[in-house]
């Protein structure tokens, strides 16, 4: 910006190789951070997949165990597919998130010494890299305590839209499912739950948007004595406020992405609660065979 400022105030301030010499190091940025954003996508995508490829081998080694819970095609082939795809989105944003601090956090605390004072609290070291910390707190702590429901709320909405779904996948079939009335029902339970859900999500959304919108003033009401008092440039203060925006957006990993974060939760459960059943079923074939065993060895002693 300061670049930009100087070369507009007067023609000839700055020569035509100066302005093509600063877009040559833009280009050379811009190619490094393509070719490490290609790598990295295309990396993420095999080893999602191949996470994906785990859990469908085991739950296949495990479907005579399953193959009789209800909705247990759609935990092997929806829900693990999901479940891999939002863990590959969530690590490939705190990933993001984790470069974007190593990247500007040194940046944002060599600015924090332009900053003069701070409204209220006055001269602070690193007061801009403390601000963004507490500031991406609040929002995480307040976010999180209003959508704390919201989870559970997905993972029942979950479970009645499978029931409506297994209903008709036998309607299909059978005349005997699928029923006017019996589809009327199911419906209704998923209409009730959305409504829910829906009033949850609006405390939740009002509270996200509201905080992410004021965040974007934050940087200059932290700049407000610095800017009164003339003591930077147009070009140190548009720095300031990107490298704040930054380690800020950074340090709000948890509360952009909330939402996904919510039907992971939701996913988990449900893949959870399936787990549990291997479990029970593997613990009772177990208790069969001890009883078998001790049976044998019972009717071997009376002989």
């Amino acid at each position: 910006y300061d670049f930009v400022q100087t070369a507009l105030t007067k023609p000839g301030v700055v020569s035509e190789s100066d302005f093509n010499s600063f877009m040559l190091n833009f280009a050379q940025i811009a190619g490094v951070y393509i070719f490490v954003a290609v790598l990295m996508d295309f990396f993420t995508r095999h080893w999602t997949f191949r996470w994906r490829t785990a859990l469908n081998t085991f739950y296949m080694q495990n479907w005579p165990r399953l193959r009789h819970i209800e909705g247990a095609s759609q935990r092997v082939q929806e829900d693990s597919k999901r479940f891999a795809d939002i863990l590959e989105q969530l690590g490939a944003d705190f990933l993001k998130a984790i470069l974007n601090l190593v990247s500007f956090l040194p940046i944002l605390s060599r600015l924090s010494d332009f900053v003069g004072r701070l409204p209220l609290v006055g001269k602070v070291p690193h007061s801009l890299v403390w601000l963004s910390m507490l500031w991406a707190f609040l929002g995480t702590v307040g976010v999180g305590l209003v959508g704390i429901r919201l989870p559970d709320l997905e993972f029942k909405n979950q479970l009645v839209e499978a029931a409506y779904r297994k209903e008709l996948v036998f309607g299909e079939d059978s005349e005997s499912h699928a029923g006017p009335e019996i589809v009327r029902q199911l419906f209704a339970a998923v209409r009730r739950n959305y409504f829910v859900l829906f009033r949850n999500f609006l405390y939740f959304d009002v509270t996200k948007w509201s905080y992410l919108q004021f965040s974007v003033v934050v940087p200059y009401l932290a700049l407000g004595l610095t800017i009164c008092d003339a003591a930077i440039s147009l070009g140190q203060m548009q720095r300031i406020v990107s490298a704040f925006g930054n380690v800020e957006r950074s340090f709000q990993y948890l509360v952009r992405s909330w939402k996904v974060i919510i039907e992971f939760l939701s996913i988990y459960k449900r893949l959870n609660q399936f787990m549990a059943h291997i479990d029970d079923k593997k613990g009772s074939d177990n208790e069969c065979e001890s009883s078998c065993e001790e049976s044998s060895i019972q009717i071997q002693g009376s002989a």
